[in-house]
This record gives structure tokens, C-alpha cells and sequence, in this order.
């Protein structure tokens, strides 16, 4: 499908796969988009910034770039950087068309229903978007699809309208008269409100005044507090509307200047926001921000998984609030035709964003219009960049998330002897198509069975969700392909068993991205330790840090933090001690606050049949200064020290000489050619099935210890 996309300042039109549904999403052809000119003019340009300028005009970017150098070394925060630098994004947020199919569970709308549609990387200006359900509208019937694509706006403006809380016969002034201020000031004159508009430019003023505004004002050429003064007969306007977008300070502190005691200032528009106390004091004046389309936004529970607030208590959500623009527009109460100043069609679009960026004459209202016979294609949308040498092995990579692009494709890279990255699967076209371009893969595509049913393909690296790696890595060992999955390698008993059960059957390599045994750390204290016989005991603290309860790690996404990270350190455990569990035991805090859970606060304690033990304290509750990772193993009175895979220290051991590096080296790198190797050489991965097996079914009993606690 043909999407617009913006790259270093540009905005250009490019194939991109079409976006596969999940069960929570409707799949719709793209009738009309609507280009919101300030906010997307405002991303071109940052777009365009070095990733110096990036850090330098937003400084609360350092800290987290220093966490990241910190925990993953210069390498990946250098491939990071030039990623993120080199990288296309998709552009748009509101758009109307036509159902063309619909997941599982949505049962209130039907292929073939005409819709309109919001969300930033959702509804983007592309020939097919994948919408979830409380994203989209049904259009009335007697509503153009061309009107309707006007939604997302729309919506921003009447939530403007509910946060300044108007009512009838008021004074209102709305500063900045692009479209957002233009449905505002009409939405005012529907709700009985007296409206005074400002802008610097005298064509769009008339436009409002045509339109049904009482009053405008120039700034140009009048004062403005001045002329609010007159319009509220000296009293000052009840509320302001800000819908200007700028960087400038004055806006918010003018507003304030031109309301009365006690009046209300609403920011719909991205304006500075350094406050002057002395008005804002003495009015006692309330300003608010106003989100978006309405409550919900930003809410993944809301908008992605379709869980809508109750009707009696959240009576405007931004749903309800798309639903109520549509039907002001089809009753005609809010007139856009002389606003639409400009509809173009896709392929012209590119030069629209040129015209736009020299900032003449602006139109108000632009649309855009797609090609109505257009067929979805999960299709190749990248040639083959080169041709691979003899004994490479092809990867395919399902899943690219924050760890697959800074670990997973630039190590992939880095062993370019070895691997050769064919093909990348995701949800999002744009994205997967960037980085298909990025790491020369022959093609990107939204459907991973397309990966799975591809001969040439040897390797799938799975790298999605944890929800998803138990049934995809079974496709994998049914399609015969080589499984690096990343862990956890199932979140139950039935799913491992199924998994297990398929391996077996099938005979593919696999293993899971324990990556921690690989280390050149964990190597060398391995060596140690089967120099000495007996058993040991193993106290590992993972200082986790803390995750808020509403991210997925802690959803049926991805099962808690136990079984989604702590299993790592099982399988160290299991490294170490080479043998069989015997028991295992594990308490969990129990604290009075939601936002700590059981399973991200626990001590866990594996016997092993061996007799060595190991205890491993897992907490969000400690400082993030502090190293995240330490180790000491304790056997024929000496002890090993690990301090976060970047210092080695022997206590007791005289021969063996400390180690340290400057960044952690926790043996991604060395897992993926350990792999490899297996495979070319047809041995036996590194990590035998068992241990796999084993460190799963401790992470479970670890879970039903620790939740029945």
C-alpha cells in the first residue's frame, strides 16, 4: 500500500506493507485524511534535528539517554541513536473510509460500514490504517465520507469546548483560527456563547466572522487586550481558548491578562507554558489543558484493548465525543464547506507539505484523497539490497520492539558472517519498513506467516510480546525453521508442554535468549567453579526497578516480571549447577500499595538435587543508582563477586585475576554465534532442551508460591 511518511524534514510517499488486525482492530480502506497542518508541520521539523539538537532543545531526553548508556554500552546507544536518526515515521491522524474486515471480537461493526477514524500511528495518511474500536465511528448515512474524515479535530475542539466548562451567553475569546480555532468558534455560537476571535491573518478572521463569530481582532493591527476590554464592557472575557500553536510565551500570559476574576483559560494548542504568577494569582484564575479527543486518550485500556468507561460516570469519552461531532455535521449546525480549501490526491501530497513548510497562505482545512480501488498487500515492498554468500544463515525477525532494534538487529549485524537479516515481520508497516531498509532485509511484512512459508528463509528470531512466543515459536517448528525465541519460553504449563511436544517432534534447533550464560563473566566463573568440587550457594540480586502496574510486562501480555525476566537468573542458576531441581521455595511482600506486586518483589529459593543452593532477591523496590545486577557464590571457602557483568572480583583465589569493564557485557552477541555455530555444524544448541524446560517450570512454581503466599 502506498502510505506518507516523514524522514529527516521530508514527507514522502512510499510502499509499505498493509497493516495486519489483531483480534481488537477493524482494517479499513482509506477513503479521506485530513491533515492537522500544525501539529504535522511541527513533527516535519523535528524530524529534521540531529540527535544532538534533539537532546539539546528537550534536556529531560539526557537522563534517559545516560540510563541507557549505562545499561547497554556506547555500541547500542551509537546504533540506537543513528536508527532513530535515519528512520521514517508515519504522518496523520484522522481519516475516514470503508470496513473491509473486522477481529474477532468486535461485534457492533460489520465489513462494508462506512467509518471515520482517529489516533496518532493509527489514523495515518495511508491506503489502509488497522483501527481499534474505540478509535472509530460509524458515519452516518447521510455524512460524507469527505466531512467525516475532518473527526479527529473535530473531537479536539469540542473537548476544548467541555474543559472550559461554557455556558450560555458568555464571552469567550479563541486565540489562533486555524481549523481547530474555527470549529471552536462555531461550536461556541451553537452552545450560545458571544465569541471574539484573534489571529494575524485577516482572511481566516473573516472566514470566522462569515461563519458566525461576533468579533475579531488582528493583532497586527489592534491591541488585544484593548479590544477585549470593549467587547466584555471592561470586565474582561469570561474564558479564553487557546487553539494557536507556538513556542512563544505571551499567548498564555496575554490570555490571561484578557479574562476576568475568576475566569478560565483552556490550552487546546501546543503554546509555551511559562506562567506569570502575579495575573494568574490575583484573578484567581483556572487554566487548563485540554487532552486531545477526550477522556480515554492515552489510555491503552481504552483505546487499544476497547474497554470503555461507564456512561453514567464518564459521560463525554472520546468516542462519545467523535459520535457527537459526526452528528452536528450531518445536521449541519457546523459548516466546513467553506473551510475545505484544498483536497488533493496522495500521490501529489509529497509537494503539498513543500507548498505548506513555506508558510504562504495556508489553507484551513486540507484533505486528502486515496485511490478507492486500491487492493491491502502484505506483499515484498523492498528488492534485494544484495546477494548473500554461501553457509550465511537467512534470519526472519517477527517482532520489532525497543529490544529487537537496539539489541537484536544490531548484533545480528555485527555477525553479518553468519547471518543474513531477509525479512522483518511487525504490526506497523512504516516502522518495519524502515528498518528493512535500515539492516538491508530483502522485505518487510505485517503478516509473519508470510516469514514462516518463506523456503528461503532458515532462522525465525521471535521477538514479540510474551503472549505471543509459545504459539508463534509453534508455527516456527511446524514451518521446520531454526527458533531463537526470546524468553520466556511459555507463560503455563499447557502452553510449555505444547511447545515442548512440538520441538520434539519436529527436530528444529532452538533456544531461548538467555543471553546472561554467554557472558564472558559467566564463562569465566563457570571455568572456576568445576575446577572445585562440592556444592555452592548462589545469592543473586536483581535490583529490577520499578514499573508502573499498567504496563503489559504485568498484563496477560506478558505475565509479570517474574516469569518474564526472573526466569534469566533460573537459568543461570541451571548453567551453575548442571542438575535437577529438588525443591523450591519462595515468599513475596506483601505490601498496601497497588502499585508494588507480588511478582516484582520476591525472594526465591532453588535447592538443587546436586546440593548447591540458589537465592535469588528480585525487587522494584530499590534505587536505580544502584547496579542493577550483583552475584556472590560462596563454595570451598572462597567467594566470586559479579557486580552488574561489568566487574569480576575472586576472593580466595589467588591465581585468578579480577576483570572489569567500562559497560555491561551480558553475552548477547556471544549467544547468537554460540547459535550459529549449532547450526552450521549440526551439534546441538548450547542450552539443552531440559534446563529450558526446567527454568520455566521454576518460574512457575516461583508464581504459584508467591501469588498463594
Amino acid at each position: 500500500m502506498k502510505q506518507l511518511m516523514v524522514k529527516k524534514g521530508q514527507v514522502i510517499l512510499e510502499e509499505t506493507p498493509s497493516p495486519f488486525i489483531n483480534e481488537d482492530e477493524v482494517l479499513v480502506q482509506v477513503y479521506y485524511s485530513c491533515i492537522s497542518s500544525g501539529t504535522e508541520l511541527s513533527s516535519i521539523k523535528r524530524s529534521s534535528e540531529s540527535t544532538y539538537q534533539k537532546v539539546f532543545n528537550r534536556p529531560e531526553n539526557v537522563k534517559l539517554i545516560l540510563d541507557f548508556l549505562r545499561t547497554q554500552g556506547p555500541t547500542s546507544l551509537i546504533e540506537r541513536a543513528r536508527a532513530i536518526e535515519s528512520a521514517a515515521f508515519p504522518i496523520g491522524y484522522s481519516a475516514s473510509g470503508i470496513v473491509l474486515q473486522v477481529g474477532k471480537n468486535i461485534k457492533d461493526i460489520a465489513a462494508g460500514e462506512r467509518v471515520a477514524c482517529a489516533g496518532a500511528g493509527i489514523a495515518n495518511h495511508a491506503e489502509f490504517i488497522a483501527v481499534p474500536r474505540n478509535l472509530l465511528v460509524k458515519v452516518p448515512h447521510s455524512l460524507s465520507t469527505q466531512l467525516a474524515s475532518t473527526v479527529t479535530m473535530g473531537s479536539i475542539a469540542i473537548q476544548g469546548l467541555r474543559r472550559a466548562n461554557v455556558h450560555l451567553g458568555e464571552l469567550v475569546a479563541v486565540i489562533g483560527m486555524g481549523m481547530l480555532g474555527q470549529l471552536t468558534a462555531q461550536l461556541l455560537k451553537i452552545n450560545g456563547c458571544c465569541t471574539l476571535v484573534i489571529d494575524n491573518d485577516q482572511r481566516r478572521i473573516d472566514k470566522a466572522l462569515i461563519l458566525g463569530a461576533d468579533q475579531g481582532v488582528n493583532v497586527q493591527d489592534k491591541n488585544i487586550l484593548e479590544e477585549t476590554k470593549r467587547f466584555s464592557n471592561g470586565y474582561g472575557v469570561d474564558a479564553v481558548i487557546i487553539t494557536a500553536a507556538s513556542t512563544e510565551n505571551n499567548i498564555i500570559n496575554d490570555a490571561m491578562k484578557m479574562c476576568r476574576k475568576k475566569g478560565r483559560v483552556v490550552i487546546v494548542g501546543d503554546v509555551g507554558l511559562h506562567l506569570k504568577r502575579e495575573e494568574f494569582y490575583k484573578k484567581e484564575l483556572d487554566v487548563l489543558i485540554s487532552t486531545s479527543y477526550g477522556p480515554g486518550r492515552y489510555d491503552d485500556d481504552y483505546e487499544l484493548k476497547g474497554i470503555d468507561y461507564p456512561y453514567a460516570y464518564v459521560r463525554w469519552t472520546e468516542n462519545r465525543n467523535m459520535e457527537a461531532y459526526l452528528k452536528l455535521l450531518t445536521e449541519k449546525r457546523l459548516l466546513l464547506d467553506e473551510l475545505i480549501e484544498k483536497t488533493c490526491q496522495l500521490n501529489n501530497a509529497p509537494q503539498l507539505y513543500e507548498e505548506l513548510q513555506s508558510g504562504k497562505d495556508k489553507p484551513i482545512i486540507i484533505l486528502i484523497e486515496y485511490n478507492k480501488e486500491a487492493e491491502p498487500s502484505t506483499k515484498s515492498s523492498v528488492t534485494a539490497s544484495f546477494i548473500t554468500k554461501n553457509n550465511i544463515i537467512k534470519v526472519g525477525l517477527i517482532g520489532c520492539g525497543e529490544f529487537a532494534q537496539s539489541v537484536i538487529l544490531p548484533t545480528l549485524m555485527q555477525l553479518k558472517e553468519h547471518y543474513e537479516i531477509t525479512a522483518i515481520a511487525g504490526r506497523t508497516g512504516s516502522k518495519i519498513k524502515a528498518l528493512s531498509h535500515r539492516y538491508g532485509a530483502r522485505y518487510a511484512t505485517t503478516d509473519y506467516h508470510q516469514i514462516l512459508n518463506d523456503p528461503s528463509i532458515n532462522m525465525v528470531v521471535i521477538a514479540v510480546r510474551h503472549h505471543l512466543h509459545a504459539p508463534m515459536a509453534i508455527a516456527a517448528a511446524q514451518a521446520g525453521k531454526a527458533i531463537f525465541l526470546e524468553k520466556p519460553m511459555a507463560l503455563n504449563h499447557e502452553e510449555l508442554e505444547q511447545l515442548v511436544k512440538s520441538i520434539e517432534t519436529s527436530r528444529v534447533p532452538f533456544i531461548i535468549g538467555y543471553n546472561r550464560r554467554f557472558s564472558p563473566y559467566i564463562q569465566k566463573i563457570k571455568q572456576v567453579i568445576k575446577n572445585n568440587q562440592g556444592p555452592f550457594i548462589i545469592n543473586y540480586r536483581m535490583n529490577a526497578g520499578f514499573i508502573p502496574r499498567d504496563h503489559w510486562i504485568h498484563g496477560k501480555e506478558g505475565g509479570g516480571r517474574n516469569i518474564g525476566e526472573a526466569c534469566h537468573i533460573y537459568d543461570l542458576f541451571n548453567f551453575f549447577t548442571e542438575s535437577e531441581v529438588k525443591d523450591i521455595h519462595a515468599v513475596a511482600i506483601n505490601s498496601l500499595s497497588p502499585q508494588y506486586g507480588k511478582n516484582d518483589n520476591f525472594v526465591a529459593t532453588i535447592n538443587y538435587q546436586s546440593g548447591s543452593i540458589c537465592n535469588l532477591v528480585y525487587t522494584a523496590l530499590g534505587s536505580t543508582a544502584e547496579s542493577k545486577e550483583q552475584m556472590d557464590i560462596y563454595f570451598n571457602g572462597k567467594i566470586i563477586k559479579l557486580d552488574d557483568y561489568k566487574s569480576l572480583e575472586f576472593v580466595g583465589l589467588p591465581h585468578e585475576s579480577p576483570s572489569k569493564t567500562i559497560f555491561p557485557s551480558k553475552g548477547h552477541k556471544e549467544e547468537f554465534l554460540s547459535f550459529a555455530n549449532s547450526l552450521k555444524n549440526q551439534s546441538e544448541p548450547s542450552i539443552p532442551l531440559w534446563m529450558l524446560i526446567q527454568s520455566s517450570f521454576i518460574s512457575f512454581k516461583v508464581e504459584e508460591l508467591i501469588q498463594n503466599d
